[in-house]
């Protein structure tokens, strides 16, 4: 379905991604896991063609996508939505029209401009606001809500691209856990119920091993490890990370339960007499 054959990416005389190869042959979640830098930002770039890659090839279901130039190119990046961590909604705009944005692409330039949509686009909007669970904000102003509301407003717009591929740059990198547990599942809800492929670049082991098919893991730019989630062991994990025998999961996780058996343990310190 999605073949990233010998893919690279140069700046200068540094290499962000370094003869990446990853085979999906089917709709599935993969997380992409690895330190700031590791080249996860930028595999997913030229995925969504946003970034040009420097060598090697993208085919989707028989189609070279790293050929691709002006309308295909833009009707590719409708098929492989984008998200990012920090939303890139307009914030004085009202959500529902933030929803809109997601078919710009299929707008002529004056209707886009006048915001112009069919009464039919406005009410798949509101639905799928609705299953997002944050109809009731759509008259509001996206500014007005709180960041994981946001990311779910911009997870409504990439929904209303209809794509077949799904690209989610750090989405709960900025969220508190309750947040981010209720962004992720949507996530994962949207892959079970539309058979949409999902890769996530996640910053959080645990998140990767709950939510993921599949966890993939970059250092230094190339692909280390591919596996199930049951395989991201700790001594894996140090090994994508390049961390010693200190290396604690517990420090980066955004679960819920360890957080609070982490705030426990910290009670219990304060408490004890000295």
């Amino acid at each position: 379905m999605l073949r990233i054959s010998k893919l690279s990416k140069h700046f200068g005389d540094k290499t962000a991604v370094d003869s990446a190869t990853l085979d999906i042959d089917k709709p599935c979640m993969i997380g992409i896991i690895g330190r700031s830098g590791a080249g996860k930002s930028t595999l997913l770039r030229m995925l969504n063609c946003l970034s040009d890659a420097s060598t090697g090839t993208i085919s989707f279901e028989g189609r070279d996508i790293t050929s691709l130039t002006g309308k295909a190119k833009r009707a590719w990046q409708s098929e492989c939505a984008m998200i990012f961590q920090q939303f890139n909604l307009v914030p004085r705009m009202d959500v529902v029209s933030n929803v809109l944005h997601g078919t710009l692409n299929q707008r002529s330039t004056l209707a886009a401009m006048f915001n112009l949509y069919p009464t039919t686009d406005i009410h798949r909007a509101i639905d799928i606001l609705d299953r997002l669970g944050i109809a009731e904000h759509a008259p509001k102003r996206a500014e007005a809500l709180s960041g994981g509301q946001q990311q779910r407003v911009a997870i409504a717009r990439a929904l209303m691209q209809d794509p077949r591929i799904i690209l989610a740059d750090e989405p709960i990198a900025s969220l508190d856990p309750m947040n981010a547990q209720t962004v992720m599942e949507a996530l994962r809800r949207i892959h079970e119920e539309d058979g949409r492929t999902i890769i996530a670049n996640l910053h959080t082991l645990d998140t990767a091993r709950r939510y993921c098919d599949r966890v993939v893991g970059m250092r230094d730019g190339r692909i280390v490890f591919d596996g199930l989630p049951e395989q991201l062991t700790t001594s894996v994990a140090r090994e994508i990370y390049g961390a010693g025998a200190d290396f604690s999961e517990a420090a980066t996780s955004t679960s819920i339960e360890t957080l609070e058996q982490g705030n426990a343990v910290v009670r219990m310190t304060a408490e004890t007499p000295l």
